[in-house]
């Protein structure tokens, strides 16, 4: 209805919209405004449901025409609208006839004139109390296990609408409660009929909510309901009465009543505590008959079920013992092979009773008494039975295990004959001969470390992770009285591989020359014998080897020098791995005496050189000096193939001077190749007085000097030098 309600008033709208764009149009002409707006409620704001509600929207509008003009008024609720009016009037009413629970909620209008728009402040009203629900059943009568359909509504709301519906046994507590939040005005529920359940109404009640809280109405109640039974609570008859003694046939019955209302027979169960022992279908009674044995005692449970319906009773149930139940005596649980096996079966009180002896499903004796030589085969189970006219009765099961003795076990295991450190092994123990199962026990060193039972007469293996040479033995034990039985002791040597190579050096990484040098390489840990090697990088082949059964091995170098410096590294190795040190760097550095010894010997040779430098230096500085003289003089004739001698004394003179190596242009003397020794040339020696110094210097610019090359002793010369010094004159 209101979807209806608001797709009229769409309509209208738009017919208003229509007419007040056209009134508009004439509005144009002509200056307005809305002053104010407001809004009204009557009788209030807050009214009881099913009362009239009346809106007011008041709208004050100024203008200049004559006419009010006319204009548009909205309605809304929760900002959805309700209700449009196009007016002229000063005010407008949205009448809500019988306002119910959903009509609450925030309104406010709207007034539109031309393109001009006021809206009035939301007002919160509220419609309180919920209408009473009507309650109607499906059947006023019902038999136990049935269900009524009970139907709860509220016709003047509108859902979602909350709903509780209680089933109460009249004049008592509530039985039971369901609750439901429908989407309709109304809600069905089924309630099933216990067997507990006599005369019971039904109670609902309607909750809406309004805002943020929920109103409810008043309970209303139902028809009453009359409930029937389906059948009786069952009931036992137990024959014979009084005493019973085993032996006799007992009979346990359990029967019941069923109305006629009812298409089927329930189901009777006869329950010995929660085993069933006899059932019944088809008609209204079940029975159990057995005969009467001491264990029959106890009691007895009867259930009567159809559909959801269930009743129970129960009986105690006492049948008194005719004998005890016979004890089978034997020597012992476990026997050893070759011993006696006596069994005895006897009922205390009770001679003249039947006895027999039983290995599981074979009979071995009719009498009390069973005897032989026992043999492994023999193992299993006996028990004894003892029986009085129809009684019989067995005696506790007893498991015999007739036990062979244990062989010796070995000890072994698989692998190499040494075990590398971290390496899992396996040890297996066996006993070829003797009764399972069989109890092994590992024993490291003096402890026992593993156990394990075999049931079989396999190999028992017991892994382990030894970190150093260990002694392992197995025990082995079983059912036979004989004591526990050891194995062999085996021996497994275990090497450690070698680890955290360290090359060291004693004293310091930089060695004095002539001083002695040791380097240390060792290991944390290794099994000897350990392989060490020494190697200087870049060397393809070690230096230095050899084994020790220790952890770090020596090189000794008794007197450094500069070749022993450089980068080295060691190499250990064993039979289980090797292993590499990082690299170290030793420098050989020189004694300081032998640094001060090399500083004299290079000063004193850097000395000497400077002093050959020098005397060099100033001879030459000194024939310089000479030359200019020794050009003054006049050539010497050079000497004939027969050696004669020259007869100027300027070149005596200048032999004196040494200029023997000046004139490479003259002219060989013949006899050059020979023997300087063997050469006799003989000079004049003379006196000439010194010249003035202006006709020196001008004799030597005109003259020409030849000097004849020989080979003399520099001794002469000097000698020569020295005696024409005083007495050249330069021409």
């Amino acid at each position: 209805m209101l979807l209806r309600w608001i797709s009229v008033s769409k309509m209208h709208r738009t017919v208003l919209l229509t007419l007040l764009l056209y009134s508009s149009l004439q509005a144009q002409e002509n200056s307005f405004t809305i002053n104010t707006i407001q809004m009204d409620s009557l009788p209030s704001w807050e009214v009881p449901n099913g009362h009239n509600l009346t809106l007011q929207c008041i709208v004050d509008i100024s203008t200049t025409s004559k006419v009010r003009p006319q204009h548009l008024v909205l309605f809304y609720r929760d900002d959805v609208l309700v209700y449009n009016v196009s007016s002229r009037e000063h005010t407008e009413s949205f009448f809500i006839p019988q306002a119910r629970v959903f009509h609450s909620g925030k309104y406010k209008c709207t007034a539109i004139l031309n393109n001009k728009e006021k809206t009035t402040p939301e007002y919160q009203v509220l419609v309180k109390g919920v209408p009473n629900p009507t309650v109607t059943l499906d059947k006023k009568e019902v038999t136990e296990g049935g269900v009524v359909t009970v139907n709860c509504s509220v016709k003047e709301e509108q859902p979602p609408i909350y709903f509780k519906i209680e089933k109460v046994e009249l004049g008592k507590v509530v039985k039971r409660k369901r609750e439901k939040n429908s989407n309709q005005n109304f809600v069905q529920m089924d309630f099933p009929i216990e067997e507990q359940d006599h005369m019971l109404v039904f109670r609902c009640q309607a909750g809406i909510m309004s805002g943020i809280v929920l109103q409810t109405s008043e309970f209303t109640r139902s028809e009453l309901v009359t409930v029937q039974e389906s059948f009786s609570t069952p009931k036992f008859h137990v024959r014979p009465p009084g005493t019973i003694i085993e032996g006799e046939q007992v009979n346990i019955k359990c029967t019941v009543q069923v109305t006629h209302l009812v298409q089927e027979f329930p189901e009777i169960i006869i329950q010995k505590d929660k085993a069933i022992v006899a059932t019944s279908k088809q008609n209204n009674e079940a029975v159990y008959s057995v005969m009467a044995m001491v264990e029959d005692s106890g009691r007895y449970t009867c259930k009567v079920e159809s559909n959801r319906i269930s009743k129970v009773s129960s009986i105690m149930v006492n049948i008194t013992e005719l004998f005890p139940k016979p004890k089978l005596k034997f020597p012992s649980r476990f026997l050893d092979q070759g011993k006696s096996l006596d069994l005895f079966c006897s009922v205390p009180g009770t001679p003249s009773a039947n006895f027999s002896i039983q290995k599981e499903a074979m009979v071995l004796s009719r009498d009390q008494n069973f005897s032989k030589i026992a043999e492994e085969k023999d193992s299993g189970m006996y028990r004894c039975t003892a029986s009085i006219g129809k009684v019989v009765k067995n005696s506790e099961p007893v498991l015999i295990d007739v036990c062979e003795m244990l062989s010796k076990p070995r000890i072994f295991y698989d692998g190499e004959a040494e075990l590398i450190k971290g390496h899992a092994i396996t040890i297996s123990c066996q006993s070829i001969n003797g009764t399972a199962p069989v109890n092994y026990n590992l024993r490291k060193a003096t402890d026992f470390v593993q156990s394990r039972t075999m049931y079989s007469n396999h190999p028992a293996t017991f892994a382990d992770k030894p970190t150093k040479d260990v002694e392992y033995q197995c025990m082995a034990d079983n059912c036979h009285s004989h004591p526990a039985l050891y194995s062999e002791i085996l021996s497994v040597k275990v090497i450690a591989p070698v680890n955290e190579v360290t090359l060291s050096i004693l004293s310091s990484t930089e060695v004095q020359s002539g001083d002695e040098m040791v380097l240390r390489c060792s290991v944390k840990e290794g099994t000897g014998p350990i392989t060490f090697k020494f190697y200087k990088e870049k060397e393809n082949r070690p230096f230095h080897e050899t084994i020790l059964n220790e952890t770090q091995a020596f090189w000794i170098e008794k007197q450094a020098s500069k070749k022993q410096e450089g980068h080295y590294y060691c190499m250990a190795s064993n039979r289980a791995n090797f292993a590499k040190s990082s690299s170290l760097t030793v420098r050989v550095f020189l004694a300081p005496w032998k640094k001060g010894l090399i500083a004299v010997i290079v000063i004193g040779v850097t000395i000497a050189i400077l002093i050959v430098v020098a005397k060099c230096y100033f001879l030459r500085k000194v024939r310089a000096k000479q030359k200019p003289v020794e050009m003054s003089r006049p050539a010497a004739p050079l000497l004939n193939s027969n050696s004669e001698k020259a007869s100027d004394p300027n070149v005596e003179a200048n032999s004196h001077y040494g200029y023997d190596d000046v004139g490479n242009d003259a002219v060989k003397p013949v006899n050059q190749n020979k023997d300087s020794q063997n050469l006799d040339v003989e000079y004049t020696e003379v006196e000439v007085s010194p010249p003035e110094p202006h006709q020196a210097l001008g004799t030597r610019a005109t003259e020409t000097v030849y000097s004849e090359i020989r080979k003399v002793d520099p001794n002469c010369v000097e000698s020569r030098y020295s005696r024409t010094k005083d007495s050249l004159d330069g021409t």
